[in-house]
């Protein structure tokens, strides 16, 4: 009898911890949400309020079309670029960092262009003064990249339950209107910054104290349930195989996620062709 009361003692608290990880996991999943959101947010929030004072850029600062358009192909280059780093990085060192790196490096360049329209750059040298603001745009595009992939990681870690998993295409449809969201806040605060009479370089300035003080904000995010001791089935399915491929491959190996899926199979996914062409 003592046998049969041990097990079953065991295996109800093995359901309570799991209904406790549960909760926990639940209970979490909104504060991800809003961090992993705010921090791409703050990414389409800061390079849009540039594009929103090009026009100043030209009349006041002296910005000719030829510098404006290799800001923004220098900017896309190094964003393409830094979509695989920054997804690398994420998988190999906290996430968490390397989101909050992203937001503090984004609003460092930002107030960079800004010194060098409060001093005047071009007015010094027109050489040295476009080269300044091409490097300061070529960092930028890196620094913005860690927003999507990272952030995509974070939010697959913490949503991953059942519910969660049946649930995804809503959840992350509505954690992809951060896009959406920076893009008006940009153009509102533009607006808002000319409308009030202020230097247009306030337009510029507030993303990049936003991006900072997000950054600080990111830094406390967990970015694993697994390293608050949240185990769900499905964080536990996933570390023993994480655990598996170390004993075979070397404890060196980190958890990147499924494998990759091929071109030829990703354009086999409905709507994708359509998209990509």
């Amino acid at each position: 009898m003592a046998p049969n009361a041990t097990e079953t003692t065991s295996l109800v608290k093995g359901n309570n911890e799991e209904a406790e990880n549960m909760k926990k996991l639940k209970a979490y999943q909104p504060w991800a949400f809003f961090v992993t959101f705010g921090g791409y947010f703050m990414a389409h929030f800061s390079r849009k309020c540039y594009s929103t004072v090009k026009q100043q850029l030209q009349e006041t600062a002296g910005y000719s079309p030829l510098i404006l358009s290799e800001m923004d192909t220098v900017f896309m280059g190094t964003y393409a670029a830094g979509n695989i780093i920054s997804g690398k990085l994420g998988d190999t060192f906290n996430p968490t960092t390397v989101l909050a790196i992203g937001l503090f490096g984004s609003g460092i360049c930002l107030f960079l262009i800004n010194i060098s329209l409060w001093f005047d750059f071009l007015s010094f040298s027109l050489t040295l003064g476009n080269f300044f603001i091409i490097a300061v745009y070529f960092l930028f595009g890196f620094f913005q990249s860690t927003g999507g992939p990272v952030g995509t990681a974070v939010m697959g870690n913490w949503f991953c339950d059942k519910k969660s998993i049946e649930s995804r295409g809503l959840i992350f449809g509505l954690w992809t209107c951060h896009q959406y969201c920076g893009d008006i806040t940009a153009a509102l605060c533009t607006a808002f910054v000319l409308g009030a009479g202020f230097d247009y370089t306030w337009a510029i300035l507030i993303p990049a104290l936003t991006n900072f003080a997000w950054g600080f904000l990111t830094m406390k995010l967990i970015a694993d349930p697994a390293d608050i001791g949240i185990i769900t089935p499905e964080v536990a399915i996933r570390l023993e195989k994480l655990k598996a491929k170390q004993a075979t491959q070397g404890s060196h190996i980190v958890d990147e996620g499924p494998a990759p899926i091929t071109y030829a199979a990703a354009l086999q996914i409905p709507m994708v062709a359509q998209y990509a062409f």
